[in-house]
């Protein structure tokens, strides 16, 4: 695919917020079109070095190619970020400057619909990210019970249909095998009310999130992943994390705000006794957000917030 149909989101702002200069160990722990990785080697070279981490093949294959002028200065991983401990005792590496987390799945993987990830065509149904191993999104549609479907309908795409949903499903699948995107969409569209769905433009979109969210299982995995690498950052090092849903961001608020004020003690207590200290200081006590000239430029954008914390 060709490199105009991947924006990075909120770039300016990343970089600047990674405080990036020659010489830094950055992390990107979400390769994908390696539109961050780009601009970070730009400004930590000469002698630095880019981790480069995804868990989808191709994005690896994509970048080795993309950035083959700078491939003494990139070590390029086929694997999960949240075994960011493991992946850098590999390469003996200690400690990094930085680490960037962009939690979006990537423009390839959205336009790639062999990937299955698009509820806007009518393509098989996969979503895994590395889609060399683990379960389908045929295999939660099809295998998963009513509760469990309602359960991650409304877990993790807050859908406020989900139990009528999930009924729909398995009364279809029972006669035949849910087994496309196209099929899944209609079944959604019919189990939403007319009067529900006035308005919508895409009413399966809230499950079709639910599922590669289970499918990848992320949510679990971000939790592993923040504490990992609060783990391998230098003290004075930031680490960026970019979410794309109100889950991924109150997981990462809430982490980050944990590092910041760690203390445990009931609000009465005149001194601190849980011996809990300070390992993070938050930088944007707001999220940032992308201005209407990014969002203009690339609708995917408008969703994503970007969170900050120094490492102490």
């Amino acid at each position: 695919m060709e490199d105009k149909k991947h924006i990075p989101v909120l770039l300016d702002e990343c970089m600047e917020a990674l405080k990036l200069c020659p010489g830094k160990t950055i992390v990107d722990g979400t390769l994908g079109g390696g539109g961050h990785s780009e601009e970070i080697l730009k400004r930590i070279l000469p002698g630095g070095k880019l981790i480069g981490i995804d868990k989808d093949p191709e994005a690896i294959e994509r970048c080795k190619e993309k950035f083959s002028k700078y491939n003494n200065n990139v070590l390029y991983v086929h694997d999960d970020y949240k075994n960011i401990t493991n992946i850098l005792r590999n390469f003996n590496i200690e400690e990094v400057d930085g680490a960037l987390l962009d939690l979006g799945v990537s423009s390839f993987q959205l336009d790639d619909h062999f990937r299955g990830f698009s509820y806007k065509a009518d393509v098989k149904l996969d979503m895994r990210m590395d889609n060399s191993r683990g379960k389908t999104a045929k295999d939660v549609v099809n295998g998963y019970s009513a509760k469990e479907l309602t359960d991650i309908f409304y877990r993790y795409g807050e859908e406020k249909w989900s139990k009528r949903i999930a009924e729909f499903i398995v009364e279809r699948r029972q006669k035949k095998e849910i087994s496309t995107s196209g099929e899944l969409t209609e079944i959604i569209k019919a189990a939403v009310p007319l009067a529900a769905r006035k308005g919508v433009k895409y009413p399966s979109m809230r499950c079709f999130q639910a599922i590669r969210i289970e499918v990848n299982d992320e949510l679990r995995n971000l939790q592993v992943a923040l504490d990992g690498f609060k783990k391998v950052i230098k003290s004075g090092g930031r680490f960026a994390v970019i979410t794309f849903h109100s889950l991924e961001d109150r997981i990462v608020k809430k982490f980050f705000k944990g590092m910041q004020y760690p203390c445990e003690c009931p609000p009465d207590a005149p001194i601190c006794i849980c011996g809990k200290k300070q390992t993070g200081k938050i930088i944007t006590k707001k999220p940032i957000l992308p201005q209407e000239s990014e969002i203009s430029l690339n609708n995917r954008s408008r969703s994503a917030k970007l969170r900050v914390v120094e490492l102490l």
